[in-house]
């Protein structure tokens, strides 16, 4: 056998990090996983699936919600909210006229469901909350869209109405902050998710009155700072970017893409979003990725991608007509998906488009591999979800319920579909060897069968 003297020191890193194993992650403990990329080294996560076959378990959900679900260990965490009235069903697609000018007047109720990962069976299941809303939503969102994040001995639950809430493991609340909701445009409701980074929890707070980024201890849920942004309402979940140069907290926004360090003190800023952002800023090794492109922006019709290199300071915004500077890698206008965040995989930049596009780039310099090309031949399909990958193919989620599976590479092809015939707006999670996918009403463990 050939002598690694790294080998040693390789097998310490693995062991001593619960989130990774030899073949791939075996925790998923936020949105899109721990370093918000949506993508797996696992080689035994399944390529098929249906409403039954490769299923291990389906498990019926406590209430609604569009949050995904996390993995630690054994252990899957799902948020719901659960009414105790009818409840309107959603609508698949854009459109508007889906805003609803009071909110219900029936008692919900904000749960948070512990699912053992092997068998389906519910550990335990908290209420946090009962009460009416006090907030109105759009009828497509629901108000558990934000995804919790745990650290393996906590769980921490943000709802951007209402508060965020520190569990242990056996779901009691350990601490909480409650605040008074603050309008959102168009009574569209929140979504951005909450982030660990060391002994923080870190939250952004953007809407129509006054918006913030605050950190608290993640023991005690002390606030060890709060920073006022002036800021419209946004949906992103913030990105804590570890670069060689320094650690940074990337917010993406309608007024300013924005840099903090670790004390909240600004960085450096973009200007030019789009007037909505929703996609999840995340890195690679050399730069840093936002993107976001409302697709009904008439004000600023350039729906931009940015690719960042570390250590810029000020106000970098490109000039005029221009697509790179000092700190910009690169800027491609018009190529921001508007809800998925965008996928970067073997050294591929990939855009989902919600009206069911897919489109691939460069990601060293942002040139074209291949232009938008339709998933679904047949028609229009709407997406929600984020894209993810693994075992060198993309999936892609339609509202649907149907999974588009296609080959990483230079050329467009859509290998198979896989379809649970539900509605899906929630990006799925993986752990080990399975996939948790969250439908309208289920989640589902899927796991592929093995002779």
């Amino acid at each position: 056998m050939t002598h690694n003297k790294w080998f040693p020191t390789l097998l310490v890193a693995l062991f001593c990090n619960p989130l990774l194993n030899l073949t791939g992650e075996v925790s998923w403990p936020s949105f899109r996983g721990s370093d918000s990329r949506g993508v797996s080294q696992n080689p035994d996560l399944p390529m098929t699936w249906s409403e039954k076959e490769n299923v291990t378990w389906k498990q019926t959900t406590a209430g609604r919600g569009w949050s995904s679900p996390i993995v630690w260990d054994e252990t899957v965490f799902m948020v719901s909210v659960k009414s105790r009235g009818e409840v309107e069903a959603p609508i698949k697609g854009l459109y508007f006229g889906g805003e609803r000018p009071e909110p219900s007047k029936d008692v919900h109720a904000w749960v948070v469901e512990a699912i053992d990962t092997q068998s389906g069976s519910i550990r335990w299941a908290s209420t946090l909350h009962e009460a009416a809303p006090s907030s109105t939503i759009h009828v497509k969102n629901t108000y558990a869209s934000e995804t919790p994040v745990t650290d393996g001995k906590h769980v921490y639950v943000h709802f951007g109405y209402m508060g965020l809430y520190c569990l242990d493991w056996n779901g009691a609340i350990v601490w909480k902050h409650q605040w008074p909701p603050a309008a959102m445009r168009l009574g569209w409701g929140t979504s951005s998710s909450p982030i660990l980074h060391d002994q923080w929890v870190i939250i952004v707070n953007d809407n129509e009155e006054q918006s913030w980024i605050a950190a608290y201890d993640k023991k005690s849920g002390q606030e060890q700072w709060k920073v006022l942004r002036d800021e419209p309402s946004n949906f992103s979940t913030p990105f804590v970017w570890e670069n060689d140069m320094r650690t940074e907290i990337i917010t993406t926004g309608v007024n300013k893409t924005r840099s903090y360090d670790l004390m909240g003190q600004p960085l450096w800023t973009i200007q030019g979003m789009s007037t909505i952002c929703i996609p999840t800023p995340f890195a690679d090794e050399k730069r840093l990725y936002v993107a976001a492109g409302y697709v009904g922006d008439k004000l600023r019709p350039n729906k931009p991608i940015y690719a960042i290199r570390p250590g810029a300071s000020g106000d970098i915004t490109l000039e005029e007509g221009t697509h790179q500077n000092q700190w910009i890698d690169w800027m491609v206008d018009n190529a921001a998906p508007y809800n998925p965040s965008p996928l970067l995989y073997q050294g591929r930049f990939y855009v989902l488009w919600d009206f069911g596009f897919f489109s691939a780039r460069n990601a060293t310099d942002g040139s074209e591999v291949y232009p938008k090309e339709r998933l679904n031949p047949r028609g229009k399909t709407a997406f929600t979800a984020s894209p993810w990958a693994y075992r060198d193919h993309l999936f892609a989620l339609s509202e649907d319920g149907d999974t588009y599976v296609i080959p990483a590479g230079d050329t467009f092809e859509v290998r198979h579909v896989n379809s649970l015939n539900e509605m899906c707006m929630a990006t799925p999670a993986m752990a080990g060897s399975k996939l948790f996918i969250r439908t309208l009403e289920h989640l589902y463990c899927i796991e592929e069968v093995r002779p």
